[in-house]
């Protein structure tokens, strides 16, 4: 799934920057709605991801039923921690 088919799709814009207040509260909801029906590993964990950058994601045992799937957001969580502590040149 490429991102920014996932933000045209549920944002109906390619960037978040463009978006007002209720289109951006509106597009999550309809990802968490998508995250909800989705039964394919890899879009749940791209929707997931997404929804945790935007601070509206579910816990990781609401989203993940599967424990490598856990540990996986888990991962991407660490990198994105480590990625705010880096040092901006």
């Amino acid at each position: 799934m490429q991102l920014d088919d996932l933000l045209y799709r549920n944002f109906g814009a390619r960037s978040l920057d463009e978006l007002s207040d209720g289109a951006r509260a509106a597009g999550v909801d309809k990802m968490q709605v998508d995250l909800g029906l989705s039964r394919d590993p890899g879009e749940r964990f791209a929707l997931w991801s997404v929804l945790y950058l935007l601070g509206s994601a579910p816990d990781l045992d609401v989203a993940f039923p599967d424990p490598d799937d856990r540990e996986a957001a888990r991962n991407f969580m660490d990198l994105m921690a480590r990625t705010d502590e880096e040092p901006q040149d």
